[in-house]
C-alpha cells in the first residue's frame, strides 16, 4: 500500500517554476520551430498561396522532388562509439575559401516576394554565419546592394545565359567589379518546366490585386501590408515584367547554349566556375575535362524536368570518376542537417539549400534566415557526434548506407 500525505508548500516551491513569457510574437514563434518543416508550415500560414507555392512546389506531379527527400529519408548510417567528441569542427575549403559549414545559400529567383527582405535577409544571414550567399540572374536585389549587405564574406553569383549574351555578360562583369568570387552557371533550363501550382495560382510577376488574391490575403494581413508599403517588386538584373513566371523564363533564356558557350563564359570570368544542374556521369567527365572548379548534381529543386534523376543517387558514382578532379557539389531535397552529413559522407565537398532557406525567410525574415541556419548547423553537429567523428574529414561511405526503393529493369 503506497503511503500518501498532503504535499507541504515548502515541497511543491521548486516545482513551481513558470517559464517567462516571450511577448515578441515573431521570436516566440522562430523559437518554437525545431526542424525546417516546422518553419514550412509556419511560412505556410503567414504567407499567401501564390508565393508560398511558387517556393514549395515543383513540376507537373513534383515527383523529381518527392523522390529527391525521400532518397535522403532512405538511408542508414553506421555509428561509432566510444570516441571523444567533445568538440565538432564543420569548417572546411571549398572552391579556395572558407565556410563555416558544409551548406550555403542558393540561388533562388523572386526572392523579395517571398518575404519583403529577401536577398539582403540571406546575404545578411550567410555572412553573420560564415558561409557562401549566392545571388540568383533572377534575383529581387541588386548584385552591389548585396555586396554592400555581405561586405566581407563570400558571394556568389548565378547566371542563366539569355538570348541577349551582351546583357549576360554585363552581369558577369559587374559579379566580379562588386567581388562576388564564384560564378555558378545553371544549364538545365532551356526552357521552363510545367510548375502546375503556378499556373492554377494565377501567379504573375509581381503578384496582382485580384478577387482571388484578396481573399487569400485576408488570414495574412502583415505580408501585404509589408508588400505594399515597400518598394515595389522588381528584377534587379533586368527589366520589369508583368506576366507569367513561364512566359519570362521562355522569352528569355536560351536553348541552344552548349558547351562552346559555356568554355565561352570560362574564358571571360576571374574567378571560379561552377556548373550547376548536372544530372549525368558524362556530362560530369565532360565538365571536368573542361577544367571547371566544380559541378553541382541538381534537377533545379524538381522545377525543371519531372522524374528526373535524384542528384543524392548520382553521387557516389560521379564523386569516384571525377572528385579528383573538380569539386562536387549537391542540392536538391536537403531538409535537414542529417541530409547534408550524409551528402558530405558519400563525397560531396558542399550542399547549397534552396526552400529551406526561402522557409525561414517566409517565417520571419532576417530572424527565420538566421534560425534555418541554426536549425542545420545544430543538426550536422548533433549528426557527427552521434556517428563518432569530429570533423568533415572524418566522414566516409562508410558511414552510409543509401537503401533502395527505386531499383531500375534491366534495359532489353
Amino acid at each position: 500500500m503506497v503511503k500518501r500525505q498532503f504535499p507541504k508548500p515548502r515541497d511543491l516551491a521548486p516545482l513551481m517554476k513558470f517559464k517567462t513569457p516571450t511577448l515578441n510574437a515573431k521570436k516566440r514563434r522562430l523559437d518554437e520551430a525545431l526542424t525546417i518543416e516546422d518553419l514550412r508550415r509556419i511560412a505556410k500560414r503567414r504567407t499567401p498561396t501564390a508565393p508560398f507555392d511558387y517556393t514549395d512546389g515543383s513540376a507537373e506531379a513534383e515527383l523529381s522532388l518527392r523522390r529527391a527527400r525521400q532518397a535522403f529519408r532512405d538511408i542508414e548510417f553506421h555509428p561509432s562509439i566510444l570516441r571523444d567528441v567533445s568538440t565538432v569542427d564543420t569548417s572546411s575549403t571549398v572552391l579556395g575559401g572558407p565556410t563555416a559549414l558544409p551548406f550555403g545559400i542558393a540561388p533562388t529567383g523572386f526572392t523579395r516576394m517571398m518575404q519583403t527582405e529577401g536577398e539582403i535577409a540571406g546575404a545578411g544571414a550567410a555572412g553573420a554565419a560564415g558561409i557562401p550567399f549566392s545571388l540568383s540572374t533572377m534575383g529581387t536585389t541588386s548584385i552591389e546592394d548585396v555586396a554592400a549587405a555581405n561586405p566581407t564574406g563570400r558571394n556568389w553569383f548565378q547566371l542563366y545565359m539569355w538570348k541577349d549574351r551582351d546583357r549576360s555578360m554585363a552581369l558577369v562583369d559587374r559579379a566580379a567589379a562588386a567581388g562576388f568570387d564564384t560564378l555558378l552557371v545553371t544549364v538545365d533550363v532551356p526552357v521552363a518546366g510545367a510548375r502546375l501550382r503556378d499556373t492554377r495560382n494565377g501567379m504573375t510577376i509581381p503578384p496582382t490585386l485580384t478577387p482571388r488574391t484578396v481573399i487569400d490575403a485576408l488570414p495574412r494581413p502583415a505580408w501585404w501590408i509589408n508588400f505594399l508599403t515597400t518598394e515595389p517588386l522588381a528584377f534587379a538584373s533586368i527589366d520589369r515584367w508583368s506576366g507569367t513566371v513561364a512566359e519570362l523564363l521562355d522569352t528569355m533564356f536560351d536553348p541552344t547554349v552548349t558547351y562552346d558557350d559555356l568554355e565561352w563564359i570560362k574564358a571571360q570570368w576571374p574567378g571560379k566556375l561552377v556548373v550547376k544542374g548536372v544530372q549525368n556521369l558524362d556530362d560530369a567527365k565532360r565538365l571536368a575535362a573542361l577544367g571547371v572548379d566544380g559541378i553541382i548534381l541538381s534537377n533545379h529543386g524538381g522545377r525543371q524536368l519531372d522524374r528526373a534523376p535524384i542528384p543524392f543517387h548520382l553521387l557516389p558514382e560521379v564523386v569516384r570518376e571525377v572528385g579528383n578532379d573538380t569539386e562536387v557539389h549537391l542540392d536538391t531535397g536537403i531538409m535537414s542537417g542529417a541530409d547534408i552529413v550524409a551528402a558530405v559522407a558519400l563525397g560531396a565537398k558542399f550542399t547549397l539549400i534552396g526552400r529551406a532557406y526561402l522557409y525561414g525567410l517566409m517565417a520571419g525574415g532576417r530572424e527565420g534566415v538566421d534560425r534555418a541556419i541554426e536549425i542545420l548547423s545544430t543538426e550536422i553537429r548533433r549528426t557527427m557526434r552521434l556517428l563518432g567523428v569530429t570533423s568533415l574529414d572524418e566522414l566516409t561511405p562508410a558511414h552510409v548506407t543509401q537503401l533502395e526503393r527505386l531499383v531500375p529493369r534491366p534495359r532489353v
